[in-house]
């Protein structure tokens, strides 16, 4: 019989992926594959920063390597396309200004599983 465990995750062991892009919308067709890929990663739960900047908490690097994989599958034909992989700790230096104001970084609390 298992008992109750807690399972907890480092600040080190939750990553941030985001995914930043330039992409043509010069003509139909091009507008066309960057919305398509847009919605893409909303599909796969990642949350816009800015207009191609888009980003979503993951749960170790083995899932990391997995949602590459199903991004890459949808990458538009033309265009740049990065993604980026950092730690928590690392994400919760992040400073946020609207215009000169200085906004709080959110407040996150460690996941408890199970």
């Amino acid at each position: 019989m298992i008992k109750d465990r807690k399972i907890w995750l480092s600040g080190y062991d939750i990553l941030w992926m985001m995914v930043m892009f330039d992409l043509p919308v010069v003509d139909k067709e091009d507008r066309r594959a960057a919305t398509q890929f847009r919605n893409c990663l909303l599909d796969e739960g990642f949350a816009m920063a800015q207009y191609s900047v888009y980003y979503r908490m993951i749960s170790g690097k083995d899932r990391g390597k997995t949602l590459e994989r199903r991004i890459m599958k949808h990458l538009p034909t033309y265009g740049s396309v990065q993604i980026l992989q950092i730690t928590d700790k690392q994400y919760e230096n992040i400073k946020s200004f609207t215009g000169k104001k200085r906004e709080k970084n959110p407040e996150y609390e460690q996941f408890l599983l199970f």
